[in-house]
This record gives structure tokens, sequence and C-alpha cells, in this order.
């Protein structure tokens, strides 16, 4: 409780006093004359101005929702800070000052009209000018990851695909980094590239992490180290029945994706809190979102890693500690081929680390493309149950390679 009070604390000093002013302006016009306006101020009454236009009746009733809108908008941009405030802010208050300076000119007239426009328009087109100018504000200059977090990163499943990417870029912001993954030859191929081109350093901890008690081999290995970022990003996937998965590979899966990331991040969270600062990024897969037959493990487990990003994201908000659920859709990887999946098109893992990291201590989960969540989220609120998993079923069989021809 303590911390997430400290952290609204921190949110409001944030502000200047006037956007705290304009912050409870929009709560008001959402929550007591947004609603009266609509559903209480009689429809003869009902005027709205819009580009110095005025409305009336029912033309100016409709035109209420979209001013209910943008002030809600407002609300949430305010109070949470939101990037996309700028400019669209300042954009608005320069069309109401414009609004409100030429309609008394134009249905007032003279210089009283001139008078009244400049005393309402004046005022409004000084706070434009002061939300335009507040980029900084909403949009302030992040330090470097190493300066956010600390000195030490540790990435596992380094040694290919995003979690490869994760540790160069994390390099490419002067954090020394930990590689851990199974294959010794390509954490040593990668901690010599890392050391030299970004000056970094390196520890290489080759280790099978699906195997029973290496997450704890894994954290006593780094315990003479400062981890502040942690990266749970191994995992695999295997396609097909689930009736033909083998006993052991199924094991493997669920203490790799699940347990390793589970128990990792547990022994390693409190030294963060003892900080009162870290970074935690937990990869899970849009897979996660969707029951998936015939790949049913990986999207189970990829629902488990999900929830438990999302979860500890709010859990520790407010205590210095950023936790981001990292849910892909498909990227470029070796994933495919490991999986036994046919080779189809994805995002670069590059791409997605990318926007990971500039998603990290904004948002709980960043997930694929608008279309893809768009897809994934009407799938399962318009299509009941019995046909989404027949969807499903169809577009993952769709990816099974086709048996090969017996040649006898």
């Amino acid at each position: 409780m303590e911390g997430a009070q400290n952290g609204v604390r921190k949110a409001l000093a944030r502000r200047p006093w006037w956007m705290k002013a304009l912050l409870g302006f929009c709560l008001f016009m959402t929550f007591v004359y947004g609603p009266w306006d609509l559903f209480v101020k009689p429809v003869a009454r009902d005027e709205e101005v819009w580009f110095g236009i005025l409305f009336r009746g029912w033309t100016a009733k409709l035109l209420a929702i979209p001013h209910w809108v943008v002030y809600a908008a407002g609300s949430i941009g305010l109070l949470r800070m939101k990037r996309w405030m700028w400019p669209w802010a300042a954009v608005y208050a320069a069309q109401v000052a414009f609004g409100m300076a030429l309609w008394p000119i134009l249905h007032l007239g003279g210089v009283s009209g001139v008078a009244l426009g400049a005393a309402s328009g004046v005022p409004l087109g000084a706070l434009a000018v002061a939300l335009w100018r507040a980029r900084d504000v909403f949009q302030p200059v992040s330090p470097r990851l190493r300066e956010r977090y600390g000195e030490w990163a540790l990435v596992t499943g380094a040694s290919s695909g995003i979690g490869r990417e994760f540790a160069r870029a994390l390099a490419h912001e002067g954090v020394s980094v930990v590689l851990t993954a199974r294959r010794a030859d390509r954490l040593a191929a990668l901690a010599t590239e890392l050391e030299a081109s970004d000056a970094v350093r390196t520890r290489s901890i080759a280790l099978d992490l699906g195997a029973s008690g290496a997450a704890e081999r894994l954290a006593a290995a780094v315990a003479d180290l400062e981890i502040g970022i942690l990266v749970n990003n191994a995992g695999f996937g295997s396609i097909g029945p689930f009736g033909e998965q083998d006993p052991a590979r199924v094991r493997e899966m669920v203490e790799l994706s699940c347990a390793a990331p589970a128990i990792l991040t547990r022994l390693l969270l409190p030294a963060m809190q003892a900080r009162g600062r870290g970074a935690i990024v937990i990869v899970g897969s849009v897979a996660g979102m969707l029951p998936m037959p015939l790949h049913a493990l990986y999207s189970a487990s990829k629902a488990f890693d999900n929830v438990l990003g999302e979860a500890l994201h709010e859990e520790l908000r407010g205590s210095g500690i950023d936790v981001l659920a990292l849910e892909p859709g498909s990227t470029e990887t070796e994933f495919q081929q490991q999986a036994g999946e046919k080779a189809h098109a994805g995002e670069t893992a590059q791409g997605v680390v990318h926007k990971a990291l500039g998603a990290l201590g904004r948002e709980p989960a960043l997930g694929p493309g608008w279309f893809a969540w768009l897809r994934a989220n009407l799938a399962l609120r318009l299509l009941s149950r019995p046909l989404l998993l027949a969807a499903v079923r169809r577009a993952t069989q769709m990816r099974i390679p086709a048996a090969e021809p017996d040649e006898r």
C-alpha cells in the first residue's frame, strides 16, 4: 500500500499546478457535467459549440457524445500521463480557444463581442500553448536502462532469437549481461560480441532450465551480482497431438516455461525490492490468449506466463520494480523449426525487443500488432466456445508439415 501511495505522489509531483487543475476539470466534465448534459438536460435547451458554430436540439445532443469522450480521454491521459496526450491535448485546446474567440464575434458583434472573444479565447489559447510546450512532461526522456535498473541483467534462452536480441539491446544500453542457455558455444560467441561492441561485462552459464532444480542453481550462480533486470525468455514449443508427445518433453516444457520463470523471479525479486528498483520481463505469447488444440501444452504454459507477468505488474506497481508480460505473435526465430511447424512469416526478434523495452515501465503487457490483437479478442468474444476451438484447431493444423511420402 505504501509503495502504491508513493507512486501516486510521484505521478502527481510530475504535473505542474495548472495541469492538476485541468485534470480536475476533465474529471468534473466526465463524471458530473457530461452525464447530466447527455441524460438529464432537456433536448430543447441543449446547445453545443464546435469550431465557433452553435448547434441546438438533437444535433447538439449527439455532438455532446464526442465532447464526453474527449473529456474522458483527457481524464485518463492526465491521470496516467499518457504519451498520446501530446500533441492531441494541445490541438483540442486550440480548437476550443478558436471556437470561444470566434463565437461571440459572430453572434454578438461589435466591441462587446470582440472583448468577450478575447476574454475567453486568450486564456484558452494560453492553455493550448502550455500543453504544446509540455511535451517533455508527457514524453519524458528516459534514462538509460543501466541508470534505471542497475548494472547487471540476466537473460535466459540467450543463445538465439528473442533472448539473443534482448542481450544485444541491453548491452547497447550499457548493461552487463549474464547469458544462460544450453548451448555453451553460442553463449561464448555472443559474450565475445557484446564485450567487443559495447564494452560491457558478461558471464555465460550453460544450463538447461528445463531440468529440475536448474532455476535454483542459476540463482545461486549469480548471487554475487546485483541483477537489476531479469528476462525470463527460455522456452520451446511442440506442435501435434498431445497424446503423441514425449512425457519427458512435456515435463521439460512445464519446468522451462512455468516453473523456471516463477522460481527465478521469486529468488531474485527480494534483492530488487531491497534496492527499490528493478525490471522483470516474462516472455509469454499471443498463443496464451487462446486454447490451441494441437499446441495445447504450449498455449497453456504461455497463458501461465501472460497471467503471471500481468499480475506481478499490478502487485509491484509503485515499488520501483517494473514488470512486463511480453506476448509476441509469430516471430522470425528458430522456434518454428524446433516446434516442428511449417515456416511462416512473423515479426523480427529485434523488432519485438525494441517494442518491449519501450513498453517496460509503461504497460503491463505488450502483445502483437493491433490486427492480431483485435482478431484474437473478437474471436474470444464473438465465437461460441466450440466454434472458437474448431477455428483455432484448423489454423494450427495448417502449420503442421505434411507427412513425407512413403518411398517403399
